[in-house]
């Protein structure tokens, strides 16, 4: 049951930290999108989404599923602690509370990569609503 350990120390937080890289990649390059889009280019309303909308899902993905791969770390930190306890036979108090900050520190980065990714996502969004409406008002609603 150690590799319980090293999974939590690596694959989950290592996960975790991997997803928050992807995330914040996407959101800048969505940003630096947005400012090179030229609404007056685009013909129709829903190539403009198309284009804008483009990658947006996988930050939320990201934002929604980052507490729950944190609790999973928790999960097993937590199973990893019982298992020490039920193998040794005795409490040693500061084993206890080592395994213990194992599994909280998975929850504690998930849920620090889950609100910033959810916050991209909802300032991305907004952007995207901002640039639709700029279009709107160039081409009029004739041809949504």
């Amino acid at each position: 049951m150690v590799w319980i350990s090293a999974v939590v120390d690596y694959g989950v937080v290592g996960l975790l930290i991997l997803m928050s890289i992807i995330a914040v990649s996407i959101a800048i390059e969505r940003m630096l999108t947005y400012k090179k889009v030229n609404v007056k280019e685009f013909d129709d309303k829903k190539s403009l989404e198309i284009r804008l909308t483009d990658k947006l899902h996988i930050i939320a993905t990201i934002g929604s599923n980052a507490p729950y791969i944190g609790l999973l770390g928790t999960v097993l930190g937590i199973m990893l602690t019982f298992y020490n306890i039920g193998k040794e036979g005795l409490v040693d108090t500061s084993k206890i509370m080592t395994g213990l900050a194992l599994a909280l520190k998975a929850t504690a980065i998930g849920l620090l990569v889950a609100i910033p990714s959810i916050t991209f996502y909802n300032f991305l969004l907004r952007k995207v609503k901002v640039l639709l409406v700029e279009w709107e008002k160039v081409n009029g609603r004739k041809r949504i």
